[in-house]
């Protein structure tokens, strides 16, 4: 009604707020090439030199001297909870489409959802901000943008850059014996699924942080020097979308060595534990039918289609100057750079994925972890901690077991899985009040506070649970707000 409602305040966790992280949240490969082939031709415009059909990283368009534009627009959901990093990842990953064939952007437009009055209006400023940074950062100007009310925050960049006709790189000309270079490390959306759940370690965040920031420029400069035949960049559809993409449109079979993959901090004890998000099993459902591996464990390859945000750049040229170009690389910074395979020769483009043994999965959990995991283990969450336990040895055995096998289905149950932790959260705000258990609801709003709750959402919360429960969960919850606010 004309309204202009008050901004809510406090520390918000931007990877709360959604429910699949970063790339994870981009539609899987094989659904959108369904829908592509279900659309109306293209109008045949001779000045287009890459478009739709070839489903390339960036679209080219001829526009004379020898010049050519480089378009391309990427958006996606937080996979970091800090609003102006998530902002530089943002413009870095929309960038590297352009990097990807060898362009230097110009020109961006950014394009944002927020959910506007909901969380505070700094995170949208922070956001952009981050994003506008990191596009001075590659030379590129923020020229305008568009902007939408959503529930989901998401963010992102189209990108409009310039090539020489010459030296256009796409992904469909992998040669026999090409050498493959992949310029960042794998993980970060293990690790971005993990630091949802509140299982990363600081280290592995900062150094996902820092990998998906990091732009792709030097790598796409060096790319020039160098005869290479062939890039993509690395993201949404993980390591074996996209290098079955390449493999398929150049016509060549591709080996891999897994020992060679360079790797996040963390990531291969997230895995042996079991932390892979859904995107995986997305991404083998789309090209797992062509890729083919012999004694690797189940966790290795899950590590190989993990969709990756903002990742470094898929490389293929000669064998004879991989370790120049590799070596140059390192010198230029980019210091995850390394050589994972070869293109073996003319094929169906099958992807053989092969293990020295030299790098293993953890068969355990390091003592000090396990010993955090313990300690996590002894707090029990919620009513658990009102049960209590017989007096006699014999008793106390047997029910602490009954005992921890229920907590260990509480904490199953509250993890994000199809729903983000930020629901769950309120979900147990409704369900407390509902149920009318105050050690319950005390732990369920301190939790949500450091989640990032307004009051007012605590409070709409606790409503819904009233609206089932009645007048009784209403002098519960009003007597308990008196006391803690």
């Amino acid at each position: 009604a004309g309204e202009r409602l008050t901004p809510a305040s406090g520390p918000v966790r931007l990877t709360r707020l959604v429910k699949k992280a970063g790339c994870a949240s981009k539609i899987d490969q094989a659904f959108l090439k369904d829908i592509l082939s279900k659309l109306p031709a293209i109008i045949d415009d001779p000045h287009i030199i890459v478009g739709v059909p070839a489903g390339d990283d960036a679209g080219i368009y001829e526009i004379g001297d020898g010049k050519a534009l480089v378009q391309t627009v990427d958006i996606f959901t937080p996979c970091v909870d800090d609003p102006y990093t998530f902002g530089q990842i943002a413009a870095a990953n929309s960038l590297s489409d352009v990097y990807a064939m060898g362009g230097r952007p110009i020109t961006s437009l950014s394009v944002i959802g927020f959910p506007a009055r909901n969380i505070p209006d700094e995170v949208m400023t922070a956001i952009l901000a981050g994003g506008i940074e990191k596009m001075n950062q590659a030379g590129c100007a923020v020229i305008g943008g568009h902007s939408i009310n959503d529930q989901q925050i998401k963010a992102g960049f189209a990108v409009t850059g310039i090539i020489d006709k010459s030296r256009i790189v796409t992904n469909a000309d992998a040669q026999p014996g090409d050498a493959l270079v992949l310029t960042k490390p794998l993980g970060t959306g293990i690790i971005c699924f993990a630091a949802q759940i509140e299982k990363a370690s600081s280290e592995s965040i900062d150094a996902a942080a820092a990998s998906m920031t990091e732009l792709n420029k030097t790598t796409s400069e060096l790319m020039t020097q160098f005869d290479v035949h062939a890039c993509t960049d690395v993201t949404g559809f993980g390591l074996m979308g996209h290098l079955t993409e390449m493999a398929r449109c150049s016509g060549v079979d591709i080996n891999v060595i897994w020992d060679d993959l360079p790797l996040l901090p963390g990531v291969l004890e997230y895995a042996a534990a079991g932390i892979l998000p859904g995107a995986i099993e997305r991404n083998k459902e789309s090209c797992g039918d062509r890729v083919i591996c012999k004694d690797l464990p189940e966790q290795m390859l899950d590590i190989c289609f993990d969709a990756q945000t903002s990742g470094g750049l898929l490389i293929a040229l000669p064998s004879a100057k991989a370790s120049q170009f590799v070596m140059a690389l390192h010198r230029s910074g980019v210091q995850a750079a390394a050589v994972i395979g070869q293109a073996t020769g003319k094929g169906k483009g099958l992807v053989h994925v092969e293990t020295t043994g030299t790098r293993k999965i953890p068969s355990g959990i390091p003592a000090a972890k396990q010993a955090a995991a313990e300690k996590t283990a002894s707090q029990v969450p919620c009513c658990a901690d009102a049960v209590q336990v017989g007096t006699s040895d014999t008793d106390k055995s047997g029910l602490e077991a009954v005992r921890s096998r229920f907590v260990g289905f509480l904490t199953a149950a509250s993890t994000p899985y199809g729903m983000d932790a930020y629901t769950k959260q309120a979900i147990a705000i409704a369900l407390s009040v509902a149920l009318r258990c105050e050690p319950c609801l005390k732990m369920h709003i301190k939790k949500a506070k450091a989640k990032g709750f307004t009051q007012q959402e605590i409070d709409e919360a606790a409503w819904m649970g009233i609206s089932f429960a009645g007048s009784p969960a209403m002098v519960f919850y009003e007597g308990l707000r008196s006391q803690t606010s």
